[in-house]
């Protein structure tokens, strides 16, 4: 029973978008290694760019420096 967990920051993504990556990864799971999708668990973590952080710096503070 494949695992996947899809972190994002929380910035928009829609329902059906989130939708779509779900069923994309069922899918590439089942083809690349003949998994089966009725046991496939997909989680999309949502996290706030305040509590996500690149370099020493929070992704809030790099988007307000254009980076």
């Amino acid at each position: 029973m494949p695992y996947v967990n899809i972190k994002i920051t929380r910035e928009g993504a829609t329902a059906a978008q989130k939708a779509q990556l779900i069923a994309g990864v069922t899918e590439l799971l089942r083809d690349v290694l003949g998994k089966n999708p009725a046991t496939t668990v997909v989680v999309i973590d949502e996290v706030e760019t305040d509590s996500w952080g690149i370099g020493g710096e929070s992704i809030t503070v790099r988007r307000q420096q254009g980076r």
